[in-house]
């Protein structure tokens, strides 16, 4: 048996446990004068301030290291178009950067390494990135690369960025490689599935894609990523992920609001009257929206205009209401719903004896101003999903998806100390990843749970 497939333990220079922050691409969508990644050495003192020590980042590696012409020197900048996204989680961007992004990434690991933060680099270029440039070129070299030749594709692409960060003296900054974010979220999804589902379909191009990563670096641990994990067949995960790498987002009373909503459904029935009387006073017709943004824009995201017109037009007041005057009836079954998520993976991270690691959660996917998650009731649920990672021994969890500079939940300072800390203790009490006490048997599923398959969650 190779290394690749004995899941290595975590090489020793990196931390006994990860405290992340999710930076996905707006370290490089959010550049302009006053937007939250305009100063990076800004964005890694808050991260340190907040008890992080590590980001996740999209790098980029198709664009920044595959085979095409499309020169990354001069790469511009844009929104979604108007002023479609100003009130949509990860879309409010400014727009009109223009980088160098190879520069910006050894700027970000150059940063890094002074602020003594690690790196998981990953790539939403099959859900997402590609829709912030000016025009379509990134988006069209994905597109023209064959469903069954994008894993390896990325592969080779990332190998090379890890080459490239090697010459530069910064590799060390990575703690581990994802093929891609959420791959079962993905347009990587798009292979021939011949019966299967997309986790057993995505298989062999997955641990062929890991085969590539870790022959070429054998000292840098990759890994796979899902958006909702196959917990109930884990034997569709490559045997030679390195880190059981995962994202809970339990949904529960956010999905009951979707579907009550109407939050996901397209025209004629869209928008609801439901949905209608949560919108902000004078918010103009759905019709007049509709075909604001250019449509290989839309392809390039898993946004899609009813989605835009909901979380840009909403009123935040009147969404939080809703969930507070509804989360009683969902609250233990979101718990248990995060409990027995975080066991079936521990469990079977222990098993393969790899590190397992949270990499988003934990409620779901909100408009921008709205609050819910970061108030009261989502920062004791994050607590609570954060004390369990800790005792069940996972080596990195985050404080939440929304705790990053892109994020209004950025400003909850004390939260991230607080549960940060916890997290780091763990660690410095001598205990190593994976060894707290085996998980017993767990409760079961409860239907009210609403995870985000049942709430047909895209990628954010």
């Amino acid at each position: 048996m190779t290394r690749a497939t004995r899941s290595p333990r975590p090489p020793a220079h990196l931390p006994p446990r990860l405290t992340l922050s999710l930076w996905d691409f707006s370290w490089y969508t959010r550049t302009m004068p006053g937007e939250p990644f305009h100063d990076l050495g800004r964005a890694f003192d808050e991260a340190v301030e907040r008890g992080c020590n590590t980001v996740r980042i999209c790098a980029a590696p198709l664009l920044l290291f595959g085979d095409h012409s499309i020169d990354t020197s001069q790469l511009r900048f844009s929104n979604m178009g108007g002023d479609v996204g100003r009130g949509t989680r990860w879309y409010d961007a400014v727009g009109g950067a223009v980088l160098d992004l190879r520069a910006r990434l050894v700027e970000l690991f150059r940063q890094a390494a002074a602020h003594d933060v690690f790196v998981i680099v990953s790539s939403w270029e099959y859900q997402q990135s590609p829709a912030f440039l000016s025009d379509s070129s990134w988006h069209d070299m994905l597109a023209a690369i064959p469903p069954t030749e994008r894993h390896e594709a990325l592969a080779r692409a990332e190998s090379r960025l890890i080459a490239f960060l090697e010459a530069e003296g910064l590799a060390d900054r990575i703690a581990y490689v994802e093929v891609h974010n959420e791959v079962d979220l993905s347009r990587l999804g798009e292979v021939p599935a011949e019966g299967l589902d997309t986790f057993w379909a995505q298989k062999p191009y997955l641990t062929a894609a890991l085969e590539i990563l870790q022959a070429d670096h054998p000292d840098v641990l990759s890994t796979v990523c899902y958006g909702i994990p196959p917990y109930l067949d884990l034997d569709s995960v490559p045997e030679n992920a390195q880190v059981a790498h995962v994202h809970f987002y339990v949904y529960g009373v956010l999905a009951a609001l979707e579907e009550w909503a109407g939050v996901r459904a397209e025209p004629p029935v869209f928008p609801s009257a439901e949905l209608r009387s949560l919108l902000r006073e004078g918010a103009p017709e759905f019709d007049a929206l509709a075909h604001t943004v250019e449509p290989w824009r839309l392809a390039a995201t898993g946004i899609s205009p009813s989605m835009f017109y909901a979380y840009d037009r909403v009123d935040p007041v009147a969404w939080d209401s809703w969930l507070y005057s509804h989360y009683g009836r969902y609250e233990v079954a979101m718990r248990e719903a995060i409990d027995v998520r975080l066991r079936a993976v521990a469990t079977w991270a222990r098993r393969r004896g790899i590190p397992a690691v949270v990499g988003e959660g934990w409620i779901g996917y909100t408009p921008l101003e709205a609050e819910f998650e970061d108030g009261p009731a989502g920062r004791v649920l994050a607590g609570y999903a954060v004390q369990r990672c800790i005792d069940l021994g996972y080596w990195g969890t985050l404080v939440g998806s929304n705790s990053a500079p892109q994020h209004p939940g950025w400003s909850n300072v004390e939260l991230q100390r607080r549960l940060n800390g916890l997290v780091l203790a763990s660690g410095e009490s001598g205990e190593t990843w994976g060894t707290a006490p085996a998980p017993q048997s767990s409760a079961p599923l409860s239907s009210e749970s609403g995870t985000r398959a049942e709430s047909g969650r895209g990628s954010a």
